[in-house]
């Protein structure tokens, strides 16, 4: 029973993006997106921010070389 509600609970807190990325992806300049965590994301300061990598991916960005 416990398990179930902490199920239940879990399922809905997903389905409301309750574990949403909170930082946006950064596209630089250059065309590079960086996803927070990433070895530059801190150092890229001029960028147009994404909600996912996959939107700053189809927008034309590239992944980071390294």
């Amino acid at each position: 029973m416990k398990f179930s509600i902490i199920s239940l609970i879990a399922t809905v807190l997903i389905s409301m993006g309750a574990f949403a990325q909170t930082q946006p992806v950064k596209m630089s300049n250059s065309g590079i997106c960086h996803s927070p965590g990433s070895t530059y994301y801190e150092q890229t300061k001029k960028f147009t921010s994404f909600k996912s990598l996959q939107e700053c991916l189809n927008a034309g960005g590239r992944m980071p070389k390294r």
